[in-house]
């Protein structure tokens, strides 16, 4: 994987778990929701990446 991809997905997956945890925090259930949600989308595109480099080899 490009490791500027890497880092990137990494990063949104940690806003998100800062979003989750500051929401659960002050009991803001949508800023918790969206965190989650961040966290799920960056997962997502790191398996993607990962596919992809799995079929350059």
């Amino acid at each position: 994987m490009a490791a500027g991809k890497k880092a990137k997905n990494v990063g949104k997956g940690m806003k998100g778990k800062v979003k989750e945890t500051t929401g659960k925090a002050v009991g803001n259930e949508s800023l918790e929701a969206k965190g989650k949600l961040e966290q799920a989308a960056a997962d997502a595109k790191q398996t993607g990446q990962k596919a992809k480099d799995t079929m350059k080899d």
